[in-house]
């Protein structure tokens, strides 16, 4: 088939296949990568979809590889091969503590990497790889362990908790914070206000002090909320904080509270993982991360349980 006009297969993909191939079983090797057997056998069956032909028969005791499957297991052996002999490649760890958590920018730089330290460390030592992603991917066929991310539910084909909510109040760069000084809250329309891609919590606010806000020309829309903060540090309007996406930023005074009067963000921020049981290492994580946003260890153990 010709696959010019479509998209490459990820890396992902073709080391489910190679293990596969080398170990003979789909059990053998989802144990080798860290991942269940469901994400091994999907990983496969996206393989022979995109290539439409079959490289696996499948047999009681594992498999074996078709001509067309031993063919591409001899190209993609040489493949890797390649790629382990560039001395500047970097080589993303693997192993049983290993564990991979994918997030957005803003939870991974303000609220996962100040945790980290603490999260890798305990009596059972874990290495966290950061899989930064906006796309809300099969977290199964991705082979990542837990997610965490900003929404408003549950998502389906995932096993959800929600980790905590924020309240938010205005912020902005010291000086402006000066110039604004106190007052009733319509005083923060003479100044841009700045939001992220959702601009609900702006709405939730005012909303809450008898204003209708939609947003303005005047007003500035960044994707990330760490560009949201950077724009309100350097005095280019006023941003609402996110608790406790906020908190460092707030003790080094780098941006100060306008006003206090505090609204409940209609989006909250939500833990999840694959479903089916999570790998030793991923449950001992979520553990870790479900005690620093103050959660019930029951409420974690029933997440961990959950099979739906």
């Amino acid at each position: 088939m010709d696959h010019s006009s479509e998209p490459i297969l990820p890396l992902e993909t073709l080391r489910a296949f190679e293990a596969s191939a080398r170990l003979g079983s789909f059990s053998s090797a989802a144990e080798k990568l860290n991942l269940t057997h469901g994400a091994i056998s999907r990983q496969v069956a996206k393989l022979e979809a995109w290539l439409g032909l079959k490289v696996f028969d499948r047999g009681a005791r594992g498999v074996s590889l078709t001509l067309e499957g031993q063919r591409l297991f001899l190209r993609t052996t040489e493949a890797f091969a390649l790629i382990a002999n560039t001395t500047e490649r970097w080589s993303e760890p693997r192993g049983t503590a290993v564990v991979r958590l994918t997030s957005i920018p803003s939870i991974c730089g303000l609220w996962l990497m100040p945790r980290l330290s603490a999260l890798e460390n305990g009596p059972t030592k874990l290495r966290i790889v950061l899989d930064i992603d906006i796309r809300q991917a099969d977290l199964d066929d991705e082979g990542i362990d837990v997610s965490i991310r900003c929404g408003r539910g549950r998502i389906p084909g995932r096993i959800s908790v929600q980790l905590f909510e924020e309240r938010c109040f205005p912020i902005a760069s010291p000086a402006l914070a000066e110039e604004i000084g106190a007052g009733a809250p319509e005083r923060l329309l003479r100044y841009p206000l700045i939001h992220d891609s959702d601009a609900s919590a702006w709405r939730a606010w005012f909303g809450e002090h008898g204003m209708d806000y939609r947003p303005r020309p005047q007003d500035r829309r960044f994707e990330d909320y760490n560009l949201v903060l950077d724009a309100a540090a350097h005095n280019l309007g006023i941003a609402l904080a996110r608790p406790p996406l906020t908190q460092d930023q707030l003790q080094s005074g780098r941006i100060v509270a306008v006003d206090k009067r505090r609204v409940l963000n209609p989006v909250s921020y939500w833990m999840d993982r694959p479903m089916g049981r999570p790998r030793p290492a991923a449950a001992e994580l979520i553990r870790r991360i479900g005690a620093k946003a103050g959660l019930d260890a029951k409420v974690i153990e029933n997440f961990l349980a959950a099979d739906h």
